[in-house]
């Protein structure tokens, strides 16, 4: 047990050289000079007011968390209250460090650009969207590994409380990529339809008032959100797998219970030398550069995998091959979202643009549609492939579900490195064309947002996959922890019309909370569309440049939409679980968690590449073909990019956490839920 509980040691102990890289990594940063004048006036803008919304929107999430923390320790004990708060804290802080370092890297990266070239703006960019990766893995190893070292090393006694941490993490995930999601495309869409359509000036034209806050989205949504939602996948298929492991009657079981953590410090390892490899790398083409550490650094992983199993005793390899088939699956669905983002049905989209935004309408839902299949489809040969494994191997078969999340989870810190990389790269442009730092910087800067949009798409794909399985993961733990108390009496069968009723709610939630924060993009849009075209009537010399606009009212406007609109989607995802759980019973629920992760995943996928499919035709006819800007197809994409962008940042994003946080919310309570509900 002694030895035991030395190795449960190593992943926290991991994810302390993590975070110290991560130090490392932003002190490269800010050796870079932050530029001069009105360069480092725009850069402490965004900062500022990125900064600002963070802080406030963590007051909201405050009292949130504090609610479900004497709920938990009046219903669930001491342990899991704290578990609450340590994935709380684990995951703000993460986006908040990873947020933090995007606006130092954004006015870098377009400083570097101008003194030292195409090379240079690669790695501060990278390096910027690094800082929030690593600590997206270190913080996951310190504050689970750290839990599971007290809770769970000792035979586990307390094993049930890990799932708390899971539960604190979605909360924030969810509150963070709503929120975040709702500020950035009500300034974005405000600032594109009155700048672009009405005024007829440039994106990031300095003239614009929505600009700045358009900026500072990028940095609270698709930054801070986005880690704080891979944050709870990465943490939430760990917790899943730890838990089955819990059941399985084995005398591998604590192995099993280790394993998790183990391959993600050995993820984190991998995810260090991916990073590295990219910078070697950084001279030469970007788009190569990122590519060989996202291909390279899972190779490395599954041979570090191999000799990690190999050392740990009594693992099945059969294993090892779960979890190669998370980790290849990932990729793949990562590469089927850039061909849908960026290859041939992006120019057909932009081609219907000829014949009006109708048919740009049309083509984009088609393309978003047809994305949803094959991505779909490799979930599925996943599910099959690791369940079948792990069967083969005598261990039960959801084991190797979970396992396989891990694996395709594993290295995230190079996975969220490269996708966050995205905004720091679009900041580094829109930075570039507001200071007026001139052609060629602004050629390097978009190349590397051109660039950012694919990875980005890539990570959106790669971070549905992944949620789809963590979300099954912890939908089979719940199923295991519901069956040790109730045994054959608890079945989720298509004949039982509770599991029906149960499927039929959960398969509306998705709809329910697309609606709602696609309304509140719709409404803030609307206040912010309202100020903007006040600012140009009004602000006299605005147009002509010889003004300021008053950028700070915009950003006013955006935070108190999304701090006003995201509690009620929180609310909803939180409270369902609870409310199917005790009044229809713990087999009407599993029902609904199945619903739900079947809605969630095909809206999320849909949504997604519709709307990266939209923003990709849009810069293509900006780049110069089928007439270029200020043509009547340039009007038509614009229209399509702009519906494309609550889809691909607000609604569909916030479909991975809505089932990871109806399910992780499931999880906790099962060990309360009577088998019939209140009602039936």
């Amino acid at each position: 047990m002694g030895f035991y509980m030395n190795i449960a040691l190593f992943p926290p102990l991991l994810g302390l050289i993590g975070m110290i890289a991560a130090f490392v990594v932003y002190m490269l940063v800010m050796k870079y000079p932050d530029g001069e004048d009105k360069v480092k006036k725009i850069g402490d803008q965004i900062h500022t007011g990125a900064l600002a919304f963070m802080k406030t929107e963590y007051k909201y999430l405050l009292v949130f968390i504090a609610v479900l923390v004497v709920l938990a320790q009046m219903f669930l004990g001491t342990e899991t209250a704290i578990a609450v708060i340590v994935g709380a804290a684990c995951s703000s802080l993460a986006g908040f460090i990873g947020m933090y370092a995007a606006t130092k890297a954004n006015v870098r990266t377009a400083t570097a650009a101008q003194k030292d070239g195409a090379a240079a703006a690669l790695s501060v960019s990278f390096y910027g969207g690094s800082v929030m990766g690593l600590c997206v893995a270190s913080l996951g190893l310190i504050g689970l590994g750290g839990l599971y070292y007290f809770y769970a090393a000792d035979g586990g006694t307390h094993v049930h409380a890990l799932e708390g941490f899971g539960m604190g993490a979605s909360v924030v995930a969810l509150f963070s990529r709503v929120g975040g999601g709702i500020f950035t495309k009500s300034a974005d869409v405000g600032a594109d339809l009155v700048g672009k359509i009405e005024a007829g000036i440039p994106e990031d034209d300095p003239r614009n008032p929505g600009v700045i806050a358009d900026n500072v989205g990028d940095n609270v949504g698709d930054v801070a959100g986005m880690g704080s939602d891979i944050f709870e996948s990465y943490c939430g298929s760990m917790i899943a797998t730890i838990a089955i492991a819990y059941t399985i009657q084995s005398a591998a079981s604590e192995n099993l219970m280790m394993l998790p953590l183990a391959l993600a410090a050995i993820g984190l390892v991998a995810s260090i030398i991916g990073i590295f490899i990219v910078k070697l790398r950084s001279a030469k083409e970007p788009a190569s550069a990122l590519r060989s550490g996202t291909l390279l650094a899972p190779a490395i992983f599954i041979v570090m995998a191999f000799f990690l199993m190999k050392n740990m005793g009594d693992i099945p390899m059969g294993v090892l091959w779960c979890v190669l088939s998370g980790a290849v699956g990932g990729v793949m669905i990562g590469l089927i979202t850039e061909y849908y983002t960026g290859g041939n049905p992006v120019k057909k989209i932009a081609e219907s643009g000829e014949t009006g935004s109708a048919t740009v309408m049309i083509s984009g839902l088609s393309v978003g549609m047809q994305s949803v299949v094959i991505p779909i489809i490799i979930l599925a040969t996943i599910i099959l492939v690791s369940t079948s494994l792990a069967s083969g191997a005598g261990i039960t078969g959801v084991y190797g579900v979970g396992i396989a999340a891990v694996g395709m989870l594993s290295t995230v810190g190079i996975t969220m490195a490269i996708d966050a990389y995205g905004p720091v790269a679009d900041n580094a442009g829109g930075i570039a064309e507001m200071a007026g730092m001139g052609k060629e910087v602004r050629d390097i800067t978009d190349s590397l947002d051109e660039l950012g949009n694919t990875t980005a798409a890539i990570g959106k794909g790669f971070a549905i996959g992944a949620a789809a399985l963590a979300a099954l993961a912890i939908i089979s733990a719940y199923s295991a922890q519901v069956s040790l108390a109730y045994g054959d009496a608890f079945a989720l069968s298509l004949t039982d019309p509770m599991v029906l009723v149960g499927m039929f709610i959960g398969i509306c939630i998705p709809f329910l909370i697309s609606s709602i924060t696609m309304t509140a993009v719709g409404d803030a849009a609307f206040e912010m569309i309202n100020e903007i075209r006040r600012q140009f009537r009004e602000i006299s010399g605005l147009m002509e440049g010889t003004a300021d606009p008053d950028s700070e009212k915009c950003v006013e406007i955006a935070t108190k939409a999304a701090l006003k609109k995201m509690m009620l989607p929180g609310v909803i995802a939180v409270a369902m679980p609870a409310v199917v759980g005790f009044g229809l019973g713990a087999i009407a629920l599993g029902g609904m968690l199945a619903g739900g992760l079947l809605g969630c995943v095909a809206l999320a996928l849909f949504m997604a590449n519709a709307g990266g499919a939209w923003d990709n035709a849009k810069k293509y006819v900006e780049k110069g073909n089928l007439g270029g800007k200020g043509s009547d197809t340039h009007s038509a994409v614009v229209v399509g990019d702009t519906v494309g962008d609550p889809f691909k940042d607000t609604s569909g994003p916030s479909m991975n956490i809505l089932i990871n946080v109806m399910a992780m919310v499931s999880l906790v309570i099962s060990s309360l839920l009577p088998l019939n509900g209140i009602f039936f």
